[in-house]
């Protein structure tokens, strides 16, 4: 059987479907082929902050030291499983290098111009579709415990402000418990961004594709991309699993943590690793926290969801591992347990976890592949993915077709990596 398309997205993913409901938009015949379901990876689970604040990348000045006592400790948020393993090894190397004044602030800056976009075009479309995405706008309150750590976070915060335009409100001591009163008292503080939102993952994910659909756009699940074939510095067809042929006049690469493999193919270094993330959902949220926390000594994130109610976040570095270890879980449970003065619910609950695709520059790799000038990827937008989506998918459409990119591309040209290390 064979087929054809405008477009074939490859990758059902939070960045696949925003590129996918763009270019429907524009009017191509879009493709979008996923090898499980659409947003079975790192999409659906994570805690679907729409979050303006996240600008600074893990990649800072100090970041390797910090991240030595953070798996130093039982228990921590980062951990690394040893292993012989040179990718994760030259990852590692690429991230310490990153980790100085001038590309944090290089970083910072793009992820930034993705970040704003993003949250203008989630209002928009919340604006039509608020309630079937659980849509809520309560900001994202990050809680202290520690009283060094939250007089340490005043520079930080001036820096958002002056460098970023960022709106954030200082919370003293128990002044927290105006803003979420199931916090517990003698916490050190809190900071609250009022312009970050939020919604239900899985719920974005089923919106997009029924526009994505109604647009007449086509999704191909339990499809898997067995091979790739060229024409000249073309790709002019891939080949399925199911015996089919896909072929179209331009492709999109956006297969999330797993991006390095088929960019090979295309030619292209793309040094993404999965950072496994971890959450837990309650099928009920009654007397549970109502606006979006993160626990920032344990690094531990909760969202409510409308009648559901989450808990994520941490990072492992494990390499392709799809297991849930119930101590992982436990984990975020005990983070929730230090911070919260209600119980937990004694409800169904379900655990998750998913690969983040992680940069070691904390930027996404966003443009033409190098083998063929008809194939573009998008993939590593990391810990934002759902919060970056809109914009990576409108800038993707906008280089597909050749018109004039609503930013900057060329902080995530996709070639950067080329030549280093």
């Amino acid at each position: 059987m064979s087929a054809r398309s405008d477009v074939i997205i490859i990758g059902g993913g939070i960045i696949g479907c925003w590129t996918a409901w763009h270019l429907t938009n524009a009017g191509c015949a879009v493709t979008l082929v996923e090898r499980d379901r659409i947003g079975s990876g790192a999409s659906s689970g994570n805690c679907g902050y729409i979050c303006p604040s996240h600008v600074h990348p893990l990649c800072a000045p100090g970041a390797v030291a910090n991240g030595i006592r953070m798996m130093a400790r039982t228990g921590g948020a980062l951990s690394i499983t040893p292993r012989w393993d040179p990718t994760l090894w030259r990852w590692l190397a690429c991230f310490a290098k990153h980790c100085n004044a001038n590309d944090f602030r290089h970083a910072s800056t793009a992820r930034h111009a993705l970040l704003q976009s993003s949250r203008t075009q989630y209002q928009t479309f919340a604006d039509r579709n608020a309630a079937d995405i659980k849509w809520q706008q309560r900001g994202l309150l990050l809680v202290y415990r520690s009283e060094r750590d939250f007089e340490a976070y005043e520079e930080p915060a001036a820096q958002l402000r002056r460098d970023f335009g960022l709106r954030l409100d200082r919370y003293d001591g128990d002044d927290v418990l105006q803003l979420e009163p199931t916090l517990r008292e003698s916490l050190a503080g809190g900071w609250h961004f009022p312009d970050d939102a939020h919604l239900s993952p899985s719920e974005l994910l089923n919106q997009l594709r029924h526009e994505i659909e109604q647009g007449g756009g086509m999704i191909r699940e339990q499809t898997e991309i067995e091979s790739m074939q060229f024409s000249g510095a073309a790709l002019a067809s891939v080949t399925t699993t199911r015996g089919e042929t896909l072929s179209a006049d331009a492709f999109v690469l956006a297969t999330g943590a797993e991006a390095s493999k088929w960019g090979r193919e295309l030619g292209c270094r793309i040094p993404v690793i999965p950072g496994k993330g971890y959450s837990v959902t309650y099928a009920d949220a009654t007397g549970m926290p109502e606006t979006p926390l993160i626990f920032e000594d344990d690094h531990v994130a909760v969202t409510p969801l409308g009648d559901s109610f989450r808990i994520g976040s941490t990072m492992q570095l494990t390499g392709f591992d799809r297991s849930v270890p119930a101590a992982r879980i436990e984990l975020l449970k005990r983070s929730a347990r230090r911070h919260l003065r209600v119980e937990l619910p004694d409800a169904t609950e379900q655990s998750w976890a998913g690969w983040r695709p992680m940069m070691p520059d904390g930027l996404p790799c966003i443009g033409p592949s190098r083998r063929a000038a008809n194939a573009w990827v998008a993939a590593g937008n990391g810990m934002i993915g759902v919060a970056t989506g809109p914009a990576t998918g409108q800038l993707v459409s906008e280089l597909v077709r050749g018109g004039p990119p609503h930013i900057d591309p060329s902080p995530y040209r996709v070639d950067r990596f080329q030549r280093s290390q």
